[in-house]
């Protein structure tokens, strides 16, 4: 009975390997073109002919004891050997791989091939992903007026040949799809260092960016102190400063006020989400602290805009108030009254400096 035993426990640990099943082997020896692998419970394999000279690169640098994973392609053959191939396994380890990091949470990199208006395909461990504008960090997001096509892709195209840090949004290895993303590894690591910021902090950095609805700006990591010593950090994050937080006057367009890789000082209003929101406006005295109007008072004003509220109109150079367009039959009455640039004599119907609010009504004559 013990002999039947150790014969049933022999065959297992000595079982036929099923081809198509991903072994583990160790290099054992090497010739001309083959290689031999020791391969646990199903003795040893061979990875020779066509199966070595599409992958001899990689298998002439390998040394005896190395490991490699290899797929079976027959459990026996004429010379009582496993036939292998390293290239058939590569793929399916490399998904596994992949998902592996995916199920674990995992940063890692990505190399970037070739960009195309969506995004940049990657490659990792021989597969290729793709990693989408949307999901680029904000440091590489392309920076773009108008989200002009054209001027994205010339961006990213810099981006070719570059390593990025990435994490795994999407996976099916049976569609070989993989979808990355830079934003998602970015914003990880981002958290804890937010956590040496806080709201009402003032920075110093640099514009990386300027487009019709604000200015990015990039500044250095806030030293970490550690027993005693500075630890300097040459990290950057980067923020947003809104164009309603770019000065206290209305702003058509943001590059009146900083350009890009001019040096600035901005206040934190806002850190959600890993997001950064900054003001510069904040730094800068308030205007309407200073207003000696009062409700009745007649001013005048020069019409800077209309929208479908009404028309702004700039009392002072960085104080805008409202004429509504309720004061007018309807639209078309307002801008046939009103011009753009013209000057008029304005009545304050309604005043809050606290709210930087001002609400005009035309004066009569």
């Amino acid at each position: 009975m013990k002999e039947l035993v150790e014969n049933e426990n022999l065959k297992t640990f000595l079982r036929s390997p099923a081809p198509g099943e991903i072994a583990r082997g160790k290099v054992i020896g090497k010739e001309k073109s083959a290689i031999f692998l020791e391969i646990s419970n199903f003795g040893t394999g061979v990875i020779r002919g066509r199966e070595f000279s599409q992958a001899k690169e990689m298998l002439r640098k390998l040394k005896i004891g190395d490991e490699i994973s290899a797929k079976v392609l027959d459990a026996d053959n004429e010379n009582g050997f496993v036939e292998l191939s390293v290239s058939e396994a590569r793929e399916e380890v490399a998904w596994s791989d992949l998902k592996e990091k995916k199920d674990k949470n995992e940063i890692f990199e990505a190399r970037a091939l070739k960009a195309n208006k969506g995004g940049l395909i990657t490659e990792v461990e021989g597969v290729q992903g793709f990693l989408p504008v949307s999901q680029l960090s904000s440091e590489h997001y392309p920076k773009v007026e108008n989200g002009d096509q054209s001027e994205i892709l010339k961006k990213l195209q810099k981006f070719i040949g570059r390593e990025f840090k990435v994490k795994i949004l999407a996976l099916d290895s049976r569609q070989k799809s993989l979808i990355l993303s830079e934003k998602a590894a970015a914003f990880e690591g981002k958290q804890e260092i937010l956590k040496n910021y806080n709201v009402g902090d003032t920075i110093e950095g640099e514009i990386t960016g300027v487009t019709d609805f604000g200015a990015f700006i990039k500044f250095p990591v806030a030293p970490v102190v550690k027993e005693g010593e500075e630890e300097i950090s040459q990290e950057t994050l980067e923020g947003l400063i809104h164009i309603s937080e770019l000065d206290w006057q209305l702003i058509a367009d943001p590059e009146e006020v900083v350009r890009v890789g001019e040096k600035v000082q901005a206040k934190i209003i806002e850190i959600t989400n890993g997001k950064i929101s900054l003001s510069l406006k904040a730094l800068k005295k308030d205007p309407w602290q200073d207003l000696k109007y009062k409700k009745g008072d007649i001013v005048e004003g020069t019409v800077v805009k209309f929208n479908i509220f009404g028309a702004f109109v700039k009392i002072e150079p960085k104080i805008q108030a409202l004429c509504h367009v309720s004061e007018f039959k309807d639209e078309k009455e307002m801008k046939e009254t009103l011009k753009i640039g013209g000057e008029y004599k304005f009545q304050i119907s309604l005043i809050k400096p606290q709210d930087h609010k001002m609400i005009l009504k035309l004066a009569k004559s």
